[in-house]
C-alpha cells in the first residue's frame, strides 16, 4: 500500500479538475481528497495499492479534457489508511 501527496501545476482551476479526480480515484478504489491551492494548484493526497496510485498519477498529468497541466511534483508519504474514501475538501 501507498500514499502519495501530488500537487498539480497549470490551468486546474475552475475546469472540474476536483470532481474529475474524485471519480478518477473511485474508479481505482484510492481513498484519500484533493482541493484547491490559493495560488491556482490542485493538491491532493492517494492511497491505495501501488499499480492504482501509478495509475491515478498518470491520469492527474493529463486531467480532465478542459485542463492544461504543466507540472506534477509528487512525495510519498508513511501510507496511513485512514481515509473512509475520496473526497473533495473545501477551504
Amino acid at each position: 500500500m501507498k500514499r502519495i501527496r501530488v500537487c498539480i501545476s497549470g490551468l486546474v482551476q475552475g475546469v472540474c479538475f476536483r470532481a474529475a479526480t474524485r471519480r478518477a480515484a473511485a474508479d481505482l478504489n484510492l481513498t484519500g481528497w484533493v482541493h484547491n491551492l490559493e495560488d491556482g494548484r490542485v493538491e491532493a493526497v492517494f492511497e491505495g495499492e501501488d499499480t492504482d496510485v501509478g495509475k491515478m498519477i498518470a491520469w492527474c498529468k493529463v486531467g480532465p479534457p478542459a485542463a492544461r497541466v504543466e507540472k506534477v511534483t509528487t512525495m510519498e508519504e508513511q501510507y496511513a489508511g485512514g481515509f473512509p474514501d475520496f473526497s473533495i475538501k473545501y477551504l
